[in-house]
């Protein structure tokens, strides 16, 4: 990535956050693309990526090593700043840290470039809503046994999906005990489709737990579990609220993700008679080379090809649209795609197309 475009993507990422909801990063990431642009200390930690291309989020990268320094105390100051390390967030000067930040990067560039080398991995919990409601419509009948295969799993915190409590003003569903709870997850009206299989399916029963990643996270891990914390964006706790809830999720829950490409991990997937099986992602085909997932389009057409009424297949995706920002995509068996809902990248909240 040259210079001028690495400048350009700190100030696209630093417009992003803002436009999610992160004003301490969007403040923070704007004045990290000066310091990039001025050849400063942020220049120097992320001069080994000039290959970079943008799908590989060097911004957000630099910011999660940053905040990995505040959670773990070798960033005092700047924890400071940062409530998710028990700091307070000043609104009305949302740039007071970035002194704090750019000492914190001048401190540890060894460490941050080493940080630096593993791509951005947030396993956003949020993004449960869509891929559960996905599931809850493509289920052909309560309790039939569900397959879960993920690509692009991370930490796989979403093959738990099941096990999340989803709330909104005229809709619940999920273990009411859950330690997650996806609040306000629908906007409007909930539509009839998906009240009707909510009451057909007030649980789900799920057998297999799979996913792939080519770089996977162990959840149970504290380099892991650390890893996720810091992807995440300080200022915004009740998404820290939501994982630290999947953590505990996932020591009671298995689930099992390979170290291993998507293409490679769907060819190993075969279809099982008096079971569902769905393959879904989230937020993950940025991350695929083109070529790769030529061939992923392959297995999922074999894999539709080979549905029958006792052994079924769904293939759920909630991934940006060119016209709908982010979109869950739904195809059952041979069927076309169906475009159910929209949401913000994060997953929350939701609202819906059509009548599913």
């Amino acid at each position: 990535m040259p210079p001028d475009a690495m400048v350009a993507s700190f100030r696209q990422q630093a417009d992003a956050c803002g436009r999610l909801g992160s004003p301490l990063y969007a403040a923070l990431l704007e004045r990290a693309a000066d310091d990039v642009a001025a050849g400063g200390p942020c220049a120097e930690a992320v001069a080994a990526h000039a290959e970079a291309a943008a799908a590989d989020a060097v911004p957000l990268r630099l910011a999660g090593g940053v905040h990995a320094l505040a959670l773990t105390g070798r960033a005092p100051r700047l924890a400071a700043h940062y409530p998710s390390a028990g700091g307070v967030f000043d609104s009305g000067n949302a740039a007071a840290a970035w002194p704090a930040f750019r000492e914190a990067v001048a401190a540890e560039l060894p460490w941050l470039r080493a940080w630096l080398a593993r791509p951005p991995q947030t396993n956003e919990v949020g993004r449960a809503v869509m891929l559960l409601v996905g599931l809850l419509s493509v289920l052909p009948r309560p309790q039939l046994p569900v397959r879960l295969f993920e690509l692009g799993s991370s930490a796989g915190l979403l093959l738990r999906a099941d096990q999340y409590r989803y709330v909104s003003d005229a809709f619940t569903w999920g273990p009411p005990d859950s330690p997650v709870r996806l609040t306000e997850a629908w906007r409007g009206e909930v539509p009839d489709w998906l009240r009707q299989a909510a009451a057909r399916s007030p649980a789900l029963r799920v057998v297999e737990r799979h996913g792939c990643d080519p770089d996977p996270i162990d959840p149970l891990s504290p380099g892991g579990a650390l890893a996720l914390r810091a992807y995440l964006w300080p200022d915004q706790l009740a998404r820290a609220a939501r994982l630290e809830g999947a953590l505990s999720v996932a020591a009671k829950v298995p689930a099992t993700v390979e170290a291993a490409g998507a293409a490679e991990f769907l060819a190993g997937v075969q279809l099982e008679t008096g079971t569902m099986t769905v393959v879904w992602h989230s937020v993950a085909r940025q991350y695929i080379d083109p070529a790769e997932w030529a061939r992923v389009e392959r297995e999922l057409d074999r894999l539709a090809r080979a549905a029958t009424a006792d052994a079924g297949f769904a293939y759920l995706s909630f991934e940006p649209h060119e016209r709908e920002g982010f979109c869950l995509t739904v195809r059952t068996g041979r069927a076309g795609e169906r475009h159910l809902a929209v949401a913000p990248a994060h997953g929350l909240p939701a609202s819906w197309h059509g009548p599913g």
